[in-house]
């Protein structure tokens, strides 16, 4: 399928039947940490990449072919940023007109300024924005954003829409060792939290592949000094009980590459998913997909990862090497 993948284990949603509107990778973020690698050009504009009816089409046969109780949410989550498809509302509307599976939509919040994409999230039954930095200068090394956006943008953009939005607000902190779980950089992110007022904050690691080497993984202190400073809110989502459900499929091959399109995967994480294949035909198929070049495979923080051949990750980099992408030739 072209724009709907999964279901796949979600740590804040359970089963989630993504729903991908932007090509890879239509972003005007260029995260450091992002498991998709690096955005080659940051677009600013939003409009309909595909046709809205084609990705209606899917959502609605993949809905009618999921079993009972296999999906818990249908999640619009973007080769990029979601919102900059112009056609969310729509989207959004329809699809809570033909199941009563939730939606969620997972953003960057970074178009929340504009009131027309408030509006058209407030049909969602849970947005998922991110607030990685308190401070502009962080927020330029972290998250990387296209130079007309600013952090006091984002922020304003996010208490208005608390203010129209009656649903699950969820907000995100990708913590990074030494750049935004330090005291100082917590305080500041929890001064922005206490004005949004999200109805969660989750704390996210970047244990898939990010796209700069250097982002590493905060210590167990770093993990407790966030959950103190960021309140009662704040929690680690734990790992989903469900899985990727790779063993039904009649092509492997197609499925695999289906899933690391837009959901890169560590190489253990992949051998579970597909453990009741037998062994030499997934090493066959795996061999066959790398020698095509339809998949990649990345190395971090010691694990491999197998990840589309789209998605360009930096080989070396230190954090102080500046902002822009080195890329693998």
């Amino acid at each position: 399928m072209r724009f709907v993948f999964g279901p796949v284990p979600s740590r804040r949603l359970g089963q989630s039947l993504g729903v991908d509107p932007v090509p890879p990778k239509t972003c005007n973020w260029n995260c450091v940490y992002c498991q998709i690698g690096h955005t080659t050009g940051l677009h600013t504009e939003r409009q309909d990449f595909f046709p809205p009816d084609d990705i209606l089409a899917e959502i609605r046969g993949a809905v009618a072919a999921a079993g009972p109780d296999s999906v818990d949410w249908i999640t619009f989550v973007g080769s990029g940023e979601t919102a900059l498809c112009s056609s969310l509302g729509r989207l959004i509307r329809e699809v809570k007109g033909m199941t009563d599976i939730p939606v969620a939509v997972i953003t960057n919040g970074s178009l929340l300024h504009l009131p027309s994409v408030r509006d058209e999230l407030c049909a969602a039954d849970a947005v998922l924005p991110t607030v990685d930095a308190g401070s502009e200068g962080l927020f330029r090394r972290i998250n990387r954003p296209h130079r007309s956006l600013s952090l006091d943008q984002l922020v304003r953009g996010l208490v208005d829409f608390r203010r129209e939005y009656t649903g699950n607000l969820w907000v995100e902190v990708m913590l990074i060792r030494g750049l935004n779980d330090t005291e100082e950089a917590l305080e500041d992110i929890a001064r922005i939290l206490r004005q949004v007022q999200p109805d969660r904050v989750h704390l996210s690691l970047p244990s898939r592949p990010p796209s700069e080497t250097w982002v590493q993984l905060p210590d167990a202190e770093g993990l407790t000094r966030a959950a103190r400073i960021l309140g009662t809110t704040a929690q680690v989502p734990q790992a989903s009980a469900g899985d990727l459900q790779l063993s039904g499929a009649q092509d492997l091959e197609e499925r695999i590459v289906d899933i690391v399109s837009r959901h890169p995967i560590s190489e253990s994480e992949l051998r579970r998913a597909i453990e009741r294949w037998n062994r030499g035909q997934v090493d066959e198929a795996l061999a066959s997909l790398t020698a095509g070049g339809r998949i990649q495979v990345v190395e971090r923080h010691g694990e491999r990862f197998w990840s589309s051949p789209r998605y360009r990750y930096t080989e070396r980099c230190s954090p102080n090497a500046g902002t822009g992408p080195r890329h693998r030739d």
